[in-house]
């Protein structure tokens, strides 16, 4: 056996049962991971962007297993856009500015965050509706590419827009993982994936404590930025 196949077999062995169905190595550490990435996020820590890539990597190997091809290209996505997130937040410059003050003695990233304009969520909207027309057509075509085309591509893109706000530090990133996740628990189950599926119910519970943190925190800057300004007049 090489050590490819090797590291294959190890990675989709089953770890233990639940609801009568095996839950995959693959499937429990990736996806503990991308709750470790998320809670990060939370904290708006620059190592979110570290973690979401090991899971990623991780995490195809899963949705490889599953035949699910918009679960792996998402997984690659994710690798993709974790790395540029890694060297938006570095650089503090997004969503503009890094907030006052250190990092934190630890070396985390600390940015300031905000909702996105109306011109950037038009443009979020219409990127995740026509990615998922292109990409939910490229599987209708291809059938091979994924047994669930169009909730497979949903997700595919709808990822993709969640991590692209999270990247620029937007509020309208915990709703994108809403909407995502709306789809993403009951794909998951119906894909054997039993405990991405349980991981996406925790997901949303943590998009819900996150949307709520990164909002208060939009608002009260909001609210300080013309205290701030009459301060400097005066």
């Amino acid at each position: 056996m090489s050590a490819l196949a090797w590291i294959d077999s190890t990675l989709n062995g089953t770890a233990f049962e639940a609801f009568g169905q095996p839950v995959k190595w693959s499937d429990m550490v990736g996806n503990v991971m991308g709750l470790v990435a998320l809670a990060l996020g939370w904290r708006r820590s620059v190592w979110t962007w570290p973690a979401q890539f090991l899971a990623g990597l991780i995490l195809v190997a899963a949705y490889a297993s599953a035949q699910l091809s918009g679960g792996v290209g998402k997984q690659l996505l994710v690798i993709g856009v974790a790395v540029w997130g890694w060297r938006q937040w570095r650089r503090g410059s997004a969503p503009g500015e890094a907030e006052a003050g250190p990092a934190g003695e630890s070396g985390d990233g600390r940015i300031a965050v905000r909702f996105a304009t109306w011109r950037e969520r038009g443009g979020l909207l219409a990127g995740t509706v026509i990615g998922t027309l292109a990409v939910g057509g490229l599987f209708t075509l291809y059938p091979a590419l994924s047994w669930n085309p169009w909730p497979d591509a949903y997700i595919f893109v709808g990822t993709l827009t969640a991590m692209v706000a999270q990247a620029r530090g937007l509020v309208e990133f915990w709703f994108a993982w809403l909407l995502v996740d709306l789809v993403g628990v009951p794909l998951a189950f119906g894909s054997g994936l039993v405990f991405s599926g349980l991981v996406y119910i925790v997901y949303f519970v943590l998009v819900l404590w996150g949307l709520r943190d990164w909002w208060l925190r939009s608002r009260a800057k909001a609210a300080d930025a013309p205290a701030t300004t009459e301060g400097a007049a005066a």
